[in-house]
């Protein structure tokens, strides 16, 4: 059954989000409004409803990778450019759909806190509309990743203000690391080479791991060695309940790919663990990095236990916690994530007018 979209009016959107707004002012000295994985999509009602128009309704439709249940990646409101108004400018993630024949090739450009802060507003220009559709299809994960990132970074503009102190201690101390998480994560346990941090709010159990083994070859970064050393390090340290009872991967349900943090290469890891003997279960998310200075792997890892709950913000919370590892060696300050779209692909960027 296709999901429903909502329609935004002026007074809809003032009564629902004037309660939701957060973080700092912008240049206009207005927060911005909205929920976090919300987004606005500016586009021409009869164009929305086309071929083109569908093509970005499905890109933003899509599920979230590596979750036990159908969740999709944003929550979509539109407009048209007729009722985009300083009320709407206000949301925190915002879509304008440009379709003119001034443009010669379908490009991307994007400014952050126009109108309000946070803010992100991505704009994808096209001649047509059928090259509107066929550049949206095929840039479909760098849209997803562009608002995803956007979002885990105003993640780790919080944690930057608040985390927890004694865990960014011990991992510093145990590893030579920096690291933050939410301040939330008040259970710990420490095992060899390894640490753990969690809680067990209402709203689901959030879990912080870090580990580390020695780098052998370039055959560490594989799905095979990922797996094994997670099992191995998840049975000696996170036992069930019963005895014969631990935490292993699900390995057909596990899918890795490459990431550039600091530079550097890491391997991200995504799917779901169980707990061999029960029941228990849910999804992870890993980031496996070399610390060169030590020649050896270091894992960071999100997991959690939410049974019946939607679990999307969950893992994306913690899963910015990842982004904020500092191993040994690391020469790039900050923690914010780029984008994925390129300030030569933004370059003079008319949005504010």
């Amino acid at each position: 059954m296709r999901k429903q979209l909502f329609y935004l009016s002026l007074t809809i959107v003032a009564i629902a989000l004037s309660a939701c707004s957060g973080g700092k002012k912008g240049v206009f000295g207005a927060t911005s409004s909205g929920r976090a994985y919300e987004i606005l999509v500016v586009v021409d009602p009869a164009m929305w409803e086309r071929p083109a128009g569908r093509a970005l309704y499905d890109v933003l439709d899509t599920d979230v990778p590596g979750l036990p249940q159908s969740e999709r990646s944003f929550r979509m409101m539109y407009t048209s450019p007729a009722n985009y108004d300083a009320t709407l400018k206000l949301i925190r993630n915002i879509i304008i759909a440009d379709v003119q024949d001034i443009y010669t090739q379908p490009k991307f450009k994007y400014a952050k806190d126009v109108y309000a802060a946070p803010q992100t507003i991505l704009t994808i220009q096209a001649p047509d509309e059928a090259s509107f559709e066929q550049f949206v299809t095929e840039n479909k994960q760098t849209i997803i990743d562009f608002f995803t990132r956007a979002e885990m970074n105003r993640q780790i503009t919080q944690l930057e203000k608040k985390h927890n102190d004694y865990v960014t201690t011990k991992v510093k101390s145990m590893f030579d690391c920096d690291v933050w998480v939410p301040a939330e994560l008040s259970s710990t346990k420490q095992g060899e080479n390894f640490f753990w941090a969690g809680t067990n709010a209402a709203t689901g159990d959030q879990n912080f791991v870090i580990y580390s083994f020695p780098y052998r070859d370039k055959n560490t970064f594989t799905k095979e060695y990922f797996v094994q050393m997670r099992d191995s390090v998840m049975k000696a340290n996170i036992p069930g309940a019963r005895e014969g009872m631990y935490m292993a991967t699900d390995s057909l349900m596990t899918d890795v790919r490459p990431l550039n943090i600091q530079g550097e290469y890491a391997l991200e890891a995504r799917g779901l663990w169980r707990m061999k003997g029960d029941f228990m279960g849910g999804p992870f998310v890993s980031h496996m990095r070399l610390d060169p200075v030590n020649q050896r792997i270091i894992v960071v890892e999100a997991f959690i236990y939410s049974p019946d709950k939607l679990k999307r913000n969950l893992m994306r919370q913690m899963e910015a916690s990842l982004y904020t590892l500092r191993v040994p060696g690391d020469k790039q300050t900050g923690a914010e994530i780029p984008l994925g779209v390129t300030k030569e692909q933004s370059k003079a960027t008319d949005q504010g007018k």
